[in-house]
């Protein structure tokens, strides 16, 4: 049976495929109330609720389900868990650390369903559920204290411990890939593919991984410092399918370094920009036809093999990009010396 990377890999190799858009953004739009949140389980909870949005995934999970089929029924190929924030680190700040694995076992297994059915309407066309790591709520690399640069809120060994978690679950709950994004640390996001390298050989499993950085303004920088080319080169060692750029900017400002990293990469490139930069009231005012505009300008320069939405973004917005790039042909991978070194082997087997 034809496993998950190679599907990936032949689909990638014949189109641009889409992955979903934003799922606090739709969460928002039901307008939902601290007692939504807590449902009966957590009626009795210590602390306030209301905006945990990963909890949802207990408490109103046909709200979830409702948002993945939205997605898919835009055009998403790639669906993503609800589970940015699914682990002990960021959920303590809820005191509900202890339900890290619950979380994520719950939320794959939401899109796995919501991903199946819309399969099962078009056999041809694959959806695919990516298990959803964020960068947590805390960073190795910066000090929170401005009085105390050397101080540091997490050590790499607690951000894998808690990364380990949160991948187990996602891969109990059945996902086809992970995506490790919005990094804005670098140091986080190697923690994060310890976890995920360590759990793979544990358990003698490959998953395909997806990596999606943060450029937070216009210096080019993550906010621990790195170029896009800098980043590529930190992480394309764990050998991803994709490594790409979301979140922060707007489509529009995104382009340069989308373009980067189409310059550097050699695996497929991923672009999930905003619905453009938040207004004074902190929404995303891009309309869907003006950011699918954009988007084609990536698609035909030849940048893209993956492309969706982040903040602000809602299924119209994914329904237009994929409708702007579906006749447009791939990024194609570069050719690298260890290709050259496979043909030079097959053709001096071949004398």
């Amino acid at each position: 049976m034809e496993n998950k990377t190679e599907l990936l890999r032949k689909i990638l190799d014949r189109r641009i495929m889409i992955i979903d858009g934003a799922m606090g953004t739709m969460i928002q739009q039901y307008k939902l109330s601290e007692e939504d949140y807590r449902g009966e389980r957590f009626k009795s909870h210590e602390s306030s609720l209301r905006g945990c949005n990963d909890l949802l995934s207990l408490t109103q999970p046909h709200i979830i389900e409702e948002i993945h089929k939205k997605y898919l029924e835009a055009g998403a190929d790639i669906i993503e868990t609800n589970t940015f924030n699914s682990t002990s680190i960021s959920m303590a700040d809820y005191h509900l650390e202890h339900l890290a694995y619950e979380l994520n076992v719950a939320a794959a297994k939401i899109a796995r369903k919501a991903a199946d059915e819309i399969t099962a309407k078009n056999p041809d066309k694959p959806r695919f559920v990516a298990g959803a790591l964020g960068p947590t709520s805390k960073t190795a690399s910066i000090s929170p204290d401005v009085n105390d640069p050397g101080y540091r809120a997490i050590t790499f060994d607690e951000l894998v411990k808690a990364y380990s978690e949160e991948v187990r679950g996602l891969i109990d709950g059945g996902s086809d890939i992970i995506i490790v994004e919005t990094i804005f640390d670098t140091l986080n996001s190697k923690a994060a593919l310890y976890a995920i390298m360590e759990y793979f050989d544990d358990n003698n499993i490959e998953l395909p991984l997806m990596i999606s950085g943060t450029i937070t303004d216009a210096s080019g920088r993550t906010l621990s410092g790195q170029t896009t080319e800098a980043f590529y080169n930190s992480v394309v060692h764990s050998n991803p399918i994709s490594i790409g750029l979301n979140c922060a900017l707007g489509a529009d400002l995104m382009r340069p370094y989308i373009e980067e990293m189409s310059n550097v990469a050699a695996c497929y490139v991923s672009a999930y920009p905003n619905a453009g930069l938040p207004n004074e009231m902190g929404e995303y005012d891009e309309s869907p036809e003006h950011m699918a505009s954009i988007i084609k300008s990536f698609a035909e320069a030849g940048f893209l093999n993956i492309v969706g939405g982040c903040c602000g973004t809602t299924p119209a917005h994914i329904k237009a990009i994929a409708e702007t790039v579906k006749n447009i042909s791939p990024r194609k991978l570069p050719i690298t010396d260890t290709d050259i070194q496979v043909n030079f082997s097959e053709i001096v087997s071949s004398l």
